[in-house]
């Protein structure tokens, strides 16, 4: 049976701003809680306010080991003025930009769950550049453009530990889709045709890979 949040943890993620939904996010923490068992910190790229950052963090607590997570807090494509995901209570008033940092720390505070999280604030392939540390998953939900999710999955992916799990989120194979999922999509498909990522489940959108091999 598939490991299932506390219902004060399911709460505080239904109640927290942004897009994944509960089936998605289920499925989330299954593997977050599988994942938290070799005992290695376990990562996610693109936090936006924090809604997935709950359940890493509570699988975290879990398991003894720490959530990390990596977003600048500007914003996806999608989610700047003018275009369909935009909150305009994310946005700074006194520079003009988003800044989506003190929402998401809102949100930890809220769950009861600063304690659990590192979050690093900057650009991904700036901090995948220097990182070193193995990591039991790694969750890629950032920018959706063939750069930025190429770049998400170049600077992480090889730092998945042996058994550990890369989860792919807004895997969209259709065409149609070709700015919400299409960049994800390829990049699921570059993770399988490495030889290093086997797929183990599959839920809407969100895909879950086992690290089996080394190639990258």
């Amino acid at each position: 049976m598939p490991a299932a949040p506390k219902p004060e943890i399911l709460a505080a993620f239904e109640a927290a701003k942004g897009f994944m939904p509960l089936d998605e996010g289920l499925a989330l923490y299954d593997a977050a809680v599988e994942a938290g068992r070799l005992g290695l910190p376990l990562l996610e790229v693109g936090t936006y306010c924090g809604r997935s950052t709950i359940l890493l963090a509570d699988a975290a607590r879990a398991a003894g080991v720490t959530a990390i997570t990596v977003d600048h807090h500007r914003g996806s494509e999608e989610q700047q003025p003018g275009w369909e995901y935009h909150d305009p209570s994310t946005v700074d008033p006194e520079i003009g930009r988003m800044d989506t940092l003190p929402t998401f720390r809102r949100t930890l505070h809220g769950a009861g769950l600063e304690e659990q999280v590192v979050a690093i604030v900057g650009r991904s392939p700036q901090i995948a550049a220097f990182w070193g540390t193995p990591l039991g998953l790694v969750f890629i939900d950032g920018g959706h453009t063939d750069e930025h999710a190429s770049g998400d999955y170049d600077g992480w992916a090889p730092h998945v530990a042996e058994g550990g799990l890369l989860l792919i989120h807004d895997v969209f194979p259709d065409p149609a889709d070709e700015f919400t999922g299409q960049a994800p999509y390829r990049v699921y498909l570059r993770a399988l045709g490495s030889g290093a990522f086997t797929e183990i489940s599959a839920t809407d959108s969100l895909r879950v890979l086992r690290r089996t091999g080394a190639g990258i």
